[in-house]
């Protein structure tokens, strides 16, 4: 059976995606200026993670590996704030955000029509509560932890214009963005 893009696109939905779209992986532009952000600590998360900068690897060997891939399920979620200043609220969404984008990368894993995926998160993986870098061991589950999408240097706002996502879903919200690439 072949691959139908729009039953990804559906699946997402019905798991609680706001937006989905399929992004086709050679469209999509990279911008060291977005690694550099990780580089600069703006997410508090820069040599803290084995899925961020610097652990996560060169952006050159990253870009070449999504490069790797044919399409993306590029997937969005957006959440309710109280105020344009909710922090505590911002950070329930980013919660929220992965347990979503856990149950859509699941899915996917159970698709036999995808040979291969590449699961790219928003921010730092938060697969294992505290993450062994910081205490020098390796990665215990090396096979659910997950990079973002912008320490692999894409750009998320070209990213979801280009897939008639909108980039950002009015006053008091906030929004994350997920990209699962494959090969089917």
């Amino acid at each position: 059976m072949d691959l139908d893009f729009s039953d990804l696109i559906k699946d997402a939905i019905a798991l609680n995606a706001t937006h989905a779209s399929i992004a086709e992986v050679a469209e999509i532009k990279f911008n060291e200026d977005f690694r550099k952000l990780c580089e600069q600590n703006s997410c508090g998360s820069y040599n803290k993670n084995w899925m961020c900068p610097p652990a996560v690897g060169p952006i050159n060997d990253l870009k070449e590996k999504a490069l790797g891939f044919k399409q993306g399920l590029l997937f969005q979620t957006v959440h309710p704030l109280s105020s344009s200043l909710d922090w505590k609220g911002m950070l329930e969404g980013g919660v929220n955000h992965t347990k979503i984008f856990r149950k859509i990368l699941q899915s996917m894993e159970n698709n036999k029509n995808l040979k291969e995926i590449l699961p790219l998160n928003a921010g730092p993986c938060t697969y294992c509560a505290k993450c062994a870098y910081l205490i020098g061991e390796k990665c215990q589950f090396p096979d659910k932890a997950v990079s973002s999408v912008e320490a692999n240097g894409i750009d998320v706002m070209a990213l979801v214009k280009a897939s008639g996502i909108p980039y950002n879903n009015g006053a008091n919200t906030v929004s994350y963005v997920a990209l699962i690439l494959f090969n089917s």
